[in-house]
């Protein structure tokens, strides 16, 4: 197929009245040409060697030699070809007729169709699974985009030691110290824990030295009377009540994500990886096999009734019953049973149900909102990291949909399902023996660094689709 394109350019005049020359020149179709099927290039796909092809010719030389080089100079490409829009813009421009006479051809052909999906579906499954995604990016110097994620690392890393240089170690927590030898200092820190209300009396306690020995004799009595009077039946009933717990268990209970973190290392990391990595089938497991202690408090959390919403000293009681408000107390009398919280209403269910089929990683989010005034920069990159989830999901369902794959749903569904059994039980089998050094860095890792990963994610994604659209 032959054909000449004359470009021709009129005369113009210019201001000082001189005339440009008329020119003529002859564009070859032959010029266009790719080197696999010598005809037209068709989609132009321009390889990192500067060598271009037809995008099926690519695809076809890809299915028959499975090799990621140039069909012409052998050359390894990296990442994944795109279409040069510039060139085929220009061809189409050119030659309109012809490119249309080949595409009602290529359309036609069922092996060229089949090549094509084929090499899109490497192309994609490449994207997903580069496991240096952040890394390459930073390399190329991404401009704005690379300046803000290396800011949100150098935030990542404040905030990383700062955690480790101010709070104290782990086996020093007042949940791993009994009540007895708790200091005076250590009970005021106790009490400031219970809320901001409870600063109306720490001087009191701090007046009159109570240790931990003497906090276990007090009663409902001394707590009316000088030098505590504390009038407030709320405020009288609340520290009562966690009075009581600290009496049955010994030691101070876990009241925010590092106290739990320490005391429950192994369930702190399966909660935070498997509710990041499979929400729906972690919360169906929290609710089958941990419903009392867990999952009743978390829906009642991010669910709340009517009722839960306006009564703040039942939410305030709920949140010193329930460890870390969600997390359960392992160590907890066997005994003692979970009294404060009913069962769902169907308006929490059908609220809940909602959530959980198409929204999970907004209940995370709910639930982190709950805990801002505690964990100021903590809740604040769970949150990011569940609207970013939230939306890597979308983009995953989008890309099933538009490939007419949602049929392999229910397949790949029973993979991840496997997957992720396989992972936990391989974790569970070798917990004793991984150092606890190793389970810090990935909680960390997880809280801190995966919101950023994902935000590289996610404009990867935006990228593409506008690739794929284009």
């Amino acid at each position: 197929m032959e054909e000449d394109v004359e470009l021709r350019t009129a005369s113009e005049i210019t201001e000082e009245g001189r005339s440009v020359p008329q020119f003529s020149r002859h564009i070859s179709v032959s010029k266009f040409s790719c080197h696999c099927c010598y005809d037209i290039l068709l989609n132009p796909t321009t390889l990192n060697c500067g060598h271009s092809f037809c995008r099926h010719c690519l695809a076809l030389w890809w299915v028959s030699s499975k090799k990621t080089e140039c069909p012409e100079c052998r050359a390894k490409w990296e990442g994944f070809p795109k279409v040069n829009i510039l060139l085929r813009d220009a061809i189409e421009t050119l030659f309109p007729d012809i490119i249309k006479e080949k595409n009602d051809e290529i359309q036609q052909n069922v092996d060229i169709a089949h090549s094509l999906q084929a090499f899109h579906k490497y192309g994609n499954d490449q994207v997903q699974a580069a496991p240096n995604h952040v890394r390459d990016n930073l390399q190329r110097g991404g401009g704005f985009f690379s300046g803000v994620l290396t800011a949100l690392t150098a935030v990542a890393v404040v905030l990383l030691v700062y955690h480790w240089s101010s709070r104290e170690s782990e086996h020093d927590l007042l949940v791993h110290k009994p009540v007895e030898k708790w200091t005076p200092e250590e009970v005021i820190l106790w009490l400031e824990q219970l809320g901001p209300w409870a600063s109306f009396y720490t001087e009191r306690f701090l007046a009159e030295r109570v240790n931990g020995r003497l906090l276990l004799t007090l009663a409902e009595e001394e707590f009316l009377k000088v030098p505590y009077s504390i009038e407030n039946n709320s405020h009288r009933k609340a520290i009562l009540m966690e009075l009581e717990r600290v009496k049955t268990l010994g030691v101070k209970p876990p009241q925010n994500l590092w106290e739990y973190k320490a005391v429950n290392p192994g369930k702190s990391l399966f909660l935070l990886y498997a509710l990041k990595s499979s929400p729906r089938l972690s919360m169906l497991y929290l609710y089958l096999f941990d419903y009392t202690e867990t999952f009743l408090p978390f829906i009642h959390t991010t669910c709340p009734t009517q009722a839960e919403e306006e009564d703040l000293v039942s939410i305030f009681l709920m949140a010193q019953k329930f460890s870390w408000r969600v997390l359960p107390e392992l160590f907890n009398n066997p005994e003692q049973k979970v009294q404060d919280l009913q069962d769902p209403t169907w308006k929490q269910w059908r609220e809940f149900l909602v959530k959980y089929s198409f929204l999970p990683y907004q209940l995370l989010a709910e639930f982190a909102w709950d805990w801002l005034e505690v964990h100021y920069w903590t809740s604040r990159f769970i949150i990011v990291n569940a609207m970013l989830l939230s939306v890597l999901e979308l983009f995953s369902f989008w890309r099933l949909w538009s490939r007419r794959e949602l049929k392999t749903l229910p397949r790949k569904m029973w993979t991840h399902f496997w997957k992720v059994s396989t992972q936990g039980l391989f974790v569970a089998i070798f917990w004793p023996v991984i150092p606890q050094f190793v389970c810090n860095c990935l909680f960390y890792w997880a809280v801190y660094f995966n919101p950023i990963i994902n935000i590289d994610l996610v404009v990867k994604e935006v990228r593409q689709l506008e690739t794929q659209v284009q």
